[in-house]
């Protein structure tokens, strides 16, 4: 693909994303394009019922969350390492559609590739 410099691939660690996620490997080795990985953390929303919960709950849920996620964009990047992708990562947290229409102005996204979102 001639003149693609950068793809975007936003990932939710889906069964779908991981299918875009092969056809942005694909497409980022053929026009040796930089692969950038983005998952979107959504913000961690009070629970509603019954009960006090404290803030340090939820800040421990979001340090949980944000782990994990971290967990999981490492083992894509790593997936993209091995075939031999030049790839880079960002966790961001925020509205997904929001915050992936962001990151590939700011960073000059050419292509997006993606499976949900």
């Amino acid at each position: 693909m001639k003149g693609v410099r950068r793809i975007l691939h936003p990932t939710d660690f889906s069964r779908a994303s991981g299918a875009a996620f092969l056809k942005a490997v694909a497409l980022a080795k053929e026009s040796r394009a930089e692969l950038l990985l983005v998952h979107v953390l959504l913000p961690t929303t009070p629970f509603i019922g019954d009960g006090y919960i404290s803030p340090k709950t939820y800040e421990e849920l979001e340090a949980s969350a944000r782990r994990g996620a971290q967990r999981e964009l490492a083992k894509v990047v790593a997936k993209a390492q091995k075939a031999k992708a030049r790839v880079k990562a960002v966790l961001l947290e925020g509205v997904p559609y929001d915050r992936i229409a962001r990151v590939a102005r700011s960073k000059r996204a050419d292509l997006i590739v993606m499976g949900t979102h």
